[in-house]
């Protein structure tokens, strides 16, 4: 049953009429809760709120698969006004981006034109961004893009390994010769068996052996996850090799995990939290009930009151 229900919300999540049906309620509909709002001010508010609690940001302005230049070009200039409101108002945050919002679907060419236009943003204001990984079959094309921004020379840019693709441990070890920062993940999107562990404990295994060997590597790690064990995994790990605190951060999802976010705050480590804003939020709302299927009824709640 609970796997039913994941699957119906990840097919609402890629549905256009759905997602407009559900804007006419506005983030009462409870995706407030994970949502930092739907305007980049709403959003910096939360920003300087989770800043002025040690917690480090990155804000991604939501949207994922233009079907059109015009919607692609209204998309990089959010990006860019989004690094130029942390650029003024001196926050502790950089940018997330898809590829997908971008043009990847349209036209490669376009969405490599954009990416090196809020790339040249970011540097002007010695800022990073991170470019998210989406579903399997973007996979290669997104990698790829990446490969030529590093080679175009931009060092200011990461990108997103999901752990559960059977591909992403060799994938890891392939970027190793580039210095690649890696935002490590599970992965949130239904992928099919022949190119995705099925099981749980498949996924947190690899999750585990991806974590090491990026952090052995001498590159950059961005550990996302709110699951406790790896984390204390993880802490343990740094403190046997000897791994300097300024090589890795975690990082979490906004509105989930914030008792073990201030925690390891207080403890010294760097914790990134992801901070996603803007109309464009049902997608990313259906894959956070999807992941866990009992939140659906925090969701009910709100919709009764």
């Amino acid at each position: 049953m609970e796997e039913l229900m994941r699957n119906v919300l990840q097919r609402l999540g890629r549905s256009r009429t759905a997602g407009r049906l559900a804007r006419r309620y506005g983030l009462r509909l409870g995706a407030s809760r994970f949502v930092a709002g739907e305007t980049l001010e709403q959003a910096m508010r939360t920003v300087r709120r989770l800043n002025a609690e040690g917690l480090m940001a990155t804000l991604d302005h939501l949207g994922e698969f233009t079907r059109s230049e015009a919607e692609a070009a209204r998309a990089a200039a959010a990006c860019r006004r989004t690094l130029e409101a942390i650029a003024e108002s001196g926050a502790n945050a950089n940018l997330s981006l898809k590829l997908t919002s971008l043009g990847l679907d349209l036209d490669e060419g376009l969405c490599l034109r954009n990416v090196r236009e809020i790339l040249d943003a970011a540097r002007g204001y010695g800022n990073f961004v991170r470019i998210d990984m989406e579903d399997s079959a973007r996979c290669q094309a997104t990698l790829d893009l990446y490969r030529k921004l590093r080679a175009d020379g931009y060092d200011n840019v990461g990108v997103v390994i999901q752990a559960y693709l059977y591909r992403s441990e060799r994938d890891v070890e392939d970027l190793s010769g580039l210095g690649a920062n890696l935002r490590l993940v599970k992965g949130a999107y239904k992928e099919p068996a022949d190119v995705a562990y099925p099981e749980k404990r498949q996924v947190d295994r690899q999750f585990r052996v991806l974590i090491r060997k990026q952090l052995l590597g001498g590159n950059y790690a961005a550990i996302a996850t709110h699951d406790e064990a790896v984390v204390e995994e993880t802490k343990a790990f740094i403190r046997e090799r000897g791994i300097a605190r300024e090589a890795f951060e975690f990082q979490m999802l906004y509105g989930i995990g914030e008792g073990l976010q201030r925690r390891l705050v207080r403890e010294g480590y760097r914790v990134r939290v992801y901070v996603p804003f803007g109309v464009d939020w049902f997608g990313y709302f259906m894959r956070r009930l999807a992941e866990r299927p009992a939140n659906v009824r925090f969701v009910l709640r709100n919709l009764l009151r």
